[in-house]
């Protein structure tokens, strides 16, 4: 098995605090890996530990076989493209402009390509426009146009749709297929919503206070996620107690919605939360979802 990333008990230190806590990974060629997690679970640091910008405190990580602590990792590294945290982008400059200071950076040999990438990430027709003049899809568009400037073979993604709108987020999804599936570059994205991460991911890596929790293919997910029933009722906090009793499996979503596993019997917790004055206002049959997946995988309700 060919693998771009692999990582060794990798780890993050400030003073007391591990940000990234002797994480294990590894990505497959090919693969659009769903890096997942809530706010300050640690991916901003992992994503920052694997591009360079800053070094472990113990641990390794090997990038297309390379160690990063062998000295050829730093001619590894220009296979690699990527967006972190926001897109370094020169407001002033054009969309063009941009790309060809990457280039300069890059030490490429001519700006030959420039008008390919602004094509391939449909920018075309805004070339000549200024960046501060664009919108958040847009600038995001011309990141990864910037990302893509050295031919990298795996690109790593920071966050790609946070703050889109609808459309843009479409458009991000929609290049980051194309560059998968035409183009076969590996894809290493966070993001916290899920939802869009389950409409591109092939694989996923759960991160949790700066551990892995768990890795597992799409096709592997797919199959772990159960039925369950979607319930709306007056009181969750009831519903919870209830399911407790009735050792009912559950994920509650809300204060008045709650996903419940295993085979329930409607009938028996409609009488059982009615004596604790709770009513149930609609039942769903539906799978679980990558949301209610991760939420139970990491502790939510008791649902494991």
């Amino acid at each position: 098995m060919d693998y771009v990333l692999q990582t060794n008990n990798l780890t993050k230190q400030y003073r007391d605090f591990k940000a990234v806590d002797n994480l294990q990974m590894q990505i497959k060629k090919g693969a659009i890996y769903g890096l997942v997690g809530r706010n300050g679970a640690g991916k901003t640091t992992l994503i920052r530990l694997l591009c360079g910008l800053q070094n472990p405190t113990n641990g390794t990580y090997t990038l297309y076989g390379r160690e990063n602590t062998s000295p050829g990792i730093i001619e590894v590294r220009k296979r690699m493209g990527a967006v972190v945290e926001s897109p370094s982008i020169y407001q002033e400059l054009s969309a063009e402009d941009n790309i060809r200071m990457q280039y300069r950076v890059l030490g490429m040999p001519s700006f030959d390509g420039v008008n390919e990438l602004l094509s391939l990430v449909g920018l075309e027709s805004a070339g000549k426009k200024k960046a501060k003049n664009f919108s958040l899809g847009m600038r995001q568009r011309l990141g990864i146009a910037i990302a893509l400037a050295g031919d990298p073979d795996f690109l790593i993604l920071d966050e790609p749709a946070n703050g889109l709108d609808p459309q843009g987020i479409i458009e991000i999804r929609e290049l980051i297929l194309k560059l998968n599936r035409q183009y076969q570059i590996t894809v290493l994205m966070s993001s916290h919503i899920l939802d869009e991460l389950s409409k591109l991911a092939t694989h996923y890596g759960f991160v949790d206070s700066g551990r892995m929790i768990k890795e597992i293919s799409a096709e592997d997910l797919e199959k772990a996620c159960r039925k369950c029933m979607l319930l709306t009722v007056t009181d969750t906090k009831i519903l919870a107690r209830v399911l407790d009793r009735l050792q009912l499996q559950y994920t509650i979503l809300s204060d008045e919605q709650a996903n419940v596993f295993g085979e329930a019997n409607i009938t028996e917790l409609t009488l059982a939360l009615a004596k604790e004055g709770c009513k149930i206002n609609a039942v769903h049959e539906r799978d679980e979802s990558l949301e209610s997946y991760y939420v139970a995988l990491i502790g939510g309700g008791r649902c494991e």
